[in-house]
C-alpha cells in the first residue's frame, strides 16, 4: 500500500537493474544482525528513527540481534547531551537493543572513539599490502587541484601525486614528521553489488577511464591527519567485527557503497548485504536534518504525539504491505515486515500522523489502561496550567473528572492534548456567547421568552446530583419539546417535533457552551454538573434579554429614520 508521494529520480549515477513488481521481498531465513550507528552531533529526527526502526524490525522479525553503535569521532561537532537523548528517544519510541554502549555486548566496545587502535592496525595492514598509501598533500594543494579540475569540467578526484613520489620520498617525509592522511588505492575496476531493493548496482567489469592529462582516482581517505578514522574505514571495520549481516540505510549512502566494497575486498572480508531506501523528505522535498529542531523526536513528544503512533507513521515511509489498513502496532510490524521497500524518495504527509493519532486514541480509550491514564494526565496538566494563569474557570479539583468523561466521546477526533483542551475549553472556562439573531429558527418556531425561561426553570428543578444524568437531561428536554409541539404547533403545518427539538437544543447549546460544538447537550450538562449548568442558563437569560432590548432599540431607530424619509 503506497501512502506517500515518491521522487523517482535517484540522486546518483548508479545503474540498477531490478524488477518493479509489488511482490514481497522476504526477510532472511537465518537470524539477522543489524545495527543503528548514529553520530552524537545532533538529535534523533524522523529520518534517523526510520533507519533505526527498519534495522530493528529486520532483527526482531528474524529472531536476530539489534545493535546500537556510536560514531563519535567528530569531537568538534558533538552535542553534549546527544548520546543520552539518543537512548531516551529510542526507548520512548518503543525500541530496545541487544548490544550497545550503555549495556555492552560480546562485540564491543560500541563507540568508535574507543576503537581507534583497531582502525589504525587495519590501515597499517593496507599500507603493507599496497592497498593504501600516505598522502602529504596540503589543503591548499587539494583545493587548487579541485578548482583546476572544475574549470576543465572534470570530476574532483585525486591525482595520486604522493603515491607516485616513491617510497624513499615517503619515508623521508614521515621521518620529518610531516602531517599526512592514509588513502585507499582503489582498483581500476568499479565494484558492483546486489542491493536488496535496487537489484544489481553498477556495471559489471566496468573499468575507470582516464583521459590524457586526467590521471585522477577516487581514492578515499581512511585515516585523517589527526589519526582518527573516516566514516568509510570505521564503518567497514565495525560492521565486520560486530558480524553485521544486513545494512539498511538511506540511498544517500549508495554512492559510498563501492568504496566500502573496495575496503572489504582489500582486507579480504565478506561484506554484509545492503538494502538502500529512499530519502525521507518534507513537503518542500528537502531532506530531514538532525539540525532542524522542529523535527527531532522531543518536539513530537512535547506536542503529545503517541510514541506508538509515531513509530507506526515512520514505518510507512517507503515500506509497503498488503494488509487491510495502516494501523500497525509494533508487534504487527514485526509480524508482517519484509524488504518490500519502495524505490525513490518519500514525502512525509503530516495528515497521516494525525489519522493514526486518532486511531490510537480510540484504541487507548477502549483498552482503559495506562495509555488512557497518560492522556488524561496530559490534558489535565494543560487545563490546570490554563486555569492557574487565568482565574475564573472551574475548580481545579474538577478538571480530571471532566477530562475522563470527555475523552470517550472525543477520542475519534483526538490529535494532541493542547488541541483537545482548546476544542473543549467550554468545559473549563466561562463561555462567550455570540449575539442571538431574532430571525433564527428558535424564534420563528414561536419559542417565546416564556418558553425558554420555562426550560431553564424545569432544568433547575432537578434537585439532586443523583438525578443529574445524561439520561435524565435527555428525558427532560424531550418532554419539554413534546409539550411545546403539542401546545403550539401540532396540526399547524409550521414545523414538526424534530424541528422543535433542533431549535431547543440549539438554544441550550448557545446558552450552555456559547454555541461551541461538542458532545450532545444532555451529556454536556451532566459533565458540567448542576451548578455550572444552571448558572450558565441564567446568564443566558440575561444576555438574551439584553440582545432583544438592543434589537428593539435598533428597530425603533430604523422606523424613526424611515418616517423622516417619508416626510
Amino acid at each position: 500500500m503506497l501512502l506517500f508521494g515518491r521522487a523517482r529520480v535517484l540522486r546518483s549515477s548508479w545503474v540498477y537493474n531490478s524488477c518493479r513488481c509489488r511482490s514481497t521481498i522476504a526477510l532472511p531465513s537465518k537470524p539477522a544482525r543489524t545495527r543503528f550507528a548514529p553520530s552524537p552531533t545532533g538529535y534523533l529526527h524522523l529520518g534517523s528513527l526510520r533507519t533505526a526502526l527498519f534495522n530493528y524490525l529486520v532483527a526482531r522479525a528474524t529472531g536476530g540481534k539489534f545493535i546500537i553503535r556510536l560514531e563519535d569521532t567528530d569531537k568538534k561537532r558533538t552535542v553534549p547531551d546527544a548520546e543520552e537523548r539518543l537512548f531516551q528517544d529510542l526507548e520512548w519510541a518503543g525500541l530496545d537493543w541487544d548490544e550497545g554502549p550503555d549495556i555492552g555486548g560480546s562485540f564491543g566496545p560500541y563507540k568508535q572513539s574507543e576503537r581507534t587502535a583497531t582502525y589504525q592496525k587495519h590501515a597499517d595492514d593496507l599500507l603493507i599490502s599496497g592497498h593504501a598509501y600516505c598522502c602529504f598533500c596540503s589543503t591548499e594543494r587539494l583545493n587548487a587541484l579541485a578548482k583546476k579540475r572544475a574549470q576543465l569540467k572534470l570530476s574532483g578526484e585525486y591525482d595520486r601525486a604522493c603515491l607516485h613520489a616513491g617510497s624513499s620520498t615517503t619515508e623521508k617525509r614521515l621521518s620529518d614528521g610531516e602531517p599526512y592522511v592514509i588513502r585507499l588505492k582503489v582498483s581500476d575496476e568499479t565494484p558492483t553489488f546486489k542491493d536488496i531493493v535496487y537489484g544489481t548496482v553498477g556495471q559489471s567489469n566496468k573499468k575507470r577511464l582516464h583521459l590524457p592529462g586526467d590521471a585522477a582516482y577516487e581514492d578515499p581517505i581512511l585515516i585523517k591527519s589527526d589519526g582518527q578514522p573516516t566514516y568509510h574505514l570505521a564503518n567497514v571495520v565495525d560492521d565486520h567485527y560486530m558480524k553485521i549481516s544486513h545494512v539498511i540505510r538511506a540511498t544517500e549512502w549508495m554512492s559510498s557503497t563501492p568504496k566500502h566494497l573496495s575496503i572489504y575486498r582489500a582486507l579480504g572480508w565478506t561484506p554484509p548485504k545492503f538494502a538502500h531506501v529512499g530519502l525521507l523528505q518534507n513537503h518542500k522535498r528537502e531532506k530531514f536534518s538532525k539540525r532542524n529542531d522542529d523535527l527531532d523526536l522531543q518536539s513530537f513528544k512535547k506536542e503529545g504525539i503517541f510514541p506508538e503512533a509515531l513509530t507506526n507513521y515512520v514505518a510507512l515511509f517507503g515500506w509497503s504491505h498488503k494488509l487491510d489498513n495502516d494501523f500497525l502496532r509494533l508487534q504487527d510490524l514485526i509480524n508482517n515486515f519484509s524488504f518490500n521497500f519502495t524505490k525513490g524518495d518519500t514525502i512525509a504527509a503530516p495528515e497521516k500522523l494525525f489519522f493514526l493519532q486518532k486511531k490510537y486514541a480510540v484504541k487507548y480509550v477502549e483498552e482503559n489502561g495506562i495509555d488512557l491514564k497518560s492522556m488524561v494526565e496530559s490534558i489535565s496538566a494543560i487545563a490546570e496550567e490554563n486555569l492557574k494563569s487565568q482565574p475564573g474557570g472551574i475548580d481545579l479539583m474538577s478538571v480530571k473528572h471532566r477530562v475522563e468523561r470527555l475523552l470517550p466521546r472525543g477520542a475519534s477526533n483526538y490529535t494532541t492534548p493542547q488541541k483537545f483542551f482548546n476544542d473543549h475549553i467550554q468545559f473549563f472556562r466561562p463561555v462567550h456567547r455570540p449575539p442571538l439573531d431574532s430571525k433564527t429558527d428558535t424564534w420563528v418556531l414561536g419559542l417565546t421568552s416564556d418558553n425558554l425561561d420555562a426550560v431553564t426553570l424545569q432544568i433547575s428543578q432537578v434537585s439532586s446530583a443523583e438525578k443529574w444524568t445524561e439520561h435524565a437531561m435527555k428525558h427532560l428536554i424531550d418532554k419539554f419539546c413534546t409539550d411545546i409541539f403539542n401546545a403550539k404547533l401540532s396540526g399547524s403545518g409550521l414545523a414538526g417535533l424534530k424541528e422543535v427539538r433542533s431549535a431547543v437544543n440549539a438554544y441550550l447549546r448557545w446558552a450552555v457552551t456559547g454555541g461551541r460544538p461538542g458532545p450532545g447537550i444532555p451529556l454536556t450538562m451532566e459533565i458540567l454538573g448542576r451548578e455550572f449548568t444552571i448558572q450558565r442558563l441564567k446568564e443566558a437569560i440575561v444576555e438574551r434579554n439584553a440582545f432583544k432590548a438592543q434589537e428593539k432599540v435598533l428597530a425603533e431607530g430604523a422606523q424613526t429614520l424611515s418616517g423622516h424619509a417619508v416626510e
